[in-house]
């Protein structure tokens, strides 16, 4: 059939509108004999059911195998070079209990970005010395709380940390790990929101800025300086920007060298997966084999031993696991004027939107998307998934061939909603943030508990009592 022409250049017409992309479908996630698709064996239909919708949904032993992948393959790359490596999950990504307990089980240490989600990993039974507090406005109760716990490093993103780390590890009698966090310059190809060391933005500090300031931290007896820390950007596809950022960060590391040990160097994160159909993302393993030959090739280059290497995946971890599950509602068969000839565009309304998945509103981000419940012969339609909220932007998947026969009450799932889905989630419109359901080994069970519009009534302080949680 023809390709529509509202469609973009990238999205082409499916043979087959009901097969699952592979990469970017979690690693268990299949149809059955009807028809239906399946996470782990068990029927999203069955789930929708039992937990209602809309519906967070992981991969357990996707996310799992993805960790132990990093752990496993980094760890060899680099004793190959002499040199000791160590993998943090950015628990910005998405962050709960059992989600901490899972990489810990993998052997990764975790990143933490604000005093709430420090709670989350040391209430789920961390030991501090696997965490890492990251942040450019931290406060003096993050950074007290942190080190009196005896969080393991604080990434310093700003001069002004120096002296109150080094007043608040005084006072607790212990000495404080830390990174400096710098901006190399480097211009990630991504979106300009995901852009993280160009000069013109909010982290880190200059090359420039750099030898002064570690001298700072070395001139206090509380801090022991650890290394550089480093992160690009984040969805990035190619590696040219990590080659070039790893070459400026190992020439400030030689000239640190000449005034004290620099045993580390982390590179970050930042990891591209992929979200549509015609986007291939790297694999782990050649993310692993760039970041290490890079390392290794630039440390000879140099003349200095290869230093230990952190790295901090998030998203590539967790993202290509997690599946949204909605109920279908409204549909509208809209005619648009695409200049040549008048296009049909079918507008897909499911019951929740931009408040459980708002990077389409925020990064212009694509999705794919399937009917769950059945599959189906009928010739593709162009479809927008859109959201239940009142805003035009209220887009869950933006350009999508979806079965021409989808009606009310299918269930539809969207694919690699694992990471800043839930993390990203609001109350907009008053709508509950849906549970975390995580499915493995033909079992289901709740990680996170759904809201009820009960729980955001109980908020409310102008409410009667019958509605409140307790006295504040």
């Amino acid at each position: 059939m023809p390709k529509n022409s509202l469609a973009p250049d990238w999205l082409k017409t499916p043979s087959d509108s009901n097969a699952l992309a592979l990469g970017v479908w979690p690693k268990h996630a299949q149809r059955n004999s009807s028809g239906e698709i399946q996470l782990a064996g068990v029927s999203l239909v069955e789930l929708a059911k039992q937990f209602g919708t809309p519906l967070y949904l992981l991969d357990e032993q996707h996310v799992r195998e993805s960790a132990e992948e990093f752990k496993r393959l980094l760890e060899l790359e680099f004793n190959k070079l002499g040199a000791s490596a160590t993998v943090y999950y950015a628990g910005k990504a998405f962050l709960s209990a059992e989600i901490a307990r899972w990489m810990i089980d993998s052997g990764l240490k975790i990143d933490v970005a604000s005093s709430g989600e420090l709670s989350v990993a040391l209430a789920a039974g961390i030991d501090p010395k696997k965490l890492g507090l990251h942040g450019n406005n931290k406060s003096n109760y993050e950074l007290e709380t942190a080190v009196n716990v005896g969080i393991g490093t604080v990434i310093i993103d700003c001069e002004s940390e120096i002296g109150r780390l080094q007043e608040f590890a005084a006072r607790a009698g212990s000495v404080q790990a830390v990174r400096l966090r710098v901006r190399s310059g480097v211009h990630a190809h991504t979106h300009e929101h995901l852009a993280t060391s160009h000069e013109d933005q909010k982290f880190g500090v200059s090359l420039q800025e750099a030898p002064r300031l570690v001298r700072l931290i070395r001139e206090c007896e509380n801090l022991e300086f650890l290394g550089l820390h480093s992160h690009i950007g984040s969805q990035i596809f190619g590696f040219e920007g990590f080659v070039e950022a790893i070459s400026r960060l190992l020439a400030l590391h030689k000239e640190l060298l000449s005034d004290g040990p620099v045993p580390e160097i982390n590179l970050g994160g930042g990891f591209g997966v992929a979200y549509v159909s015609n986007e291939t993302a790297p694999t782990i393993s050649e993310i692993v084999t760039a970041l290490s030959r890079a390392v290794g090739t630039e440390a000879e280059r140099l003349g200095i031993p290869v230093p230990n290497v952190c790295i901090e995946p998030g998203r590539a971890i967790i993202g290509p696991a997690g599946v949204t599950i909605y109920s279908v509602g409204v549909i509208k068969d809209v005619e648009v004027d695409s200049g040549n000839r008048v296009e049909t565009r079918k507008y897909v309304s499911v019951d929740g939107g931009m408040s459980d998945n708002p990077r389409p509103a925020l990064y212009q981000a694509e999705y794919s998307a399937r009917i769950a419940n059945r599959s189906s012969d009928r010739p593709p339609s162009l479809c927008r998934v859109v959201g239940k909220h009142c805003e035009s932007g209220d887009i869950v998947v933006n350009n999508e061939y979806l079965p021409s026969d989808i009606i009310s009450g299918d269930v539809l799932a969207v694919a690699t909603t694992g990471a800043y889905c839930w993390s990203l989630s609001s109350n907009y419109n008053y709508l509950p943030r849906p549970a975390v359901v995580a499915v493995t080994n033909h079992r289901a069970r709740v990680i996170v508990r759904g809201e009820s519009e009960r729980d955001l009534l109980s908020r409310d302080a102008g409410l009667s009592n019958e509605f409140q949680e307790g006295e504040q």
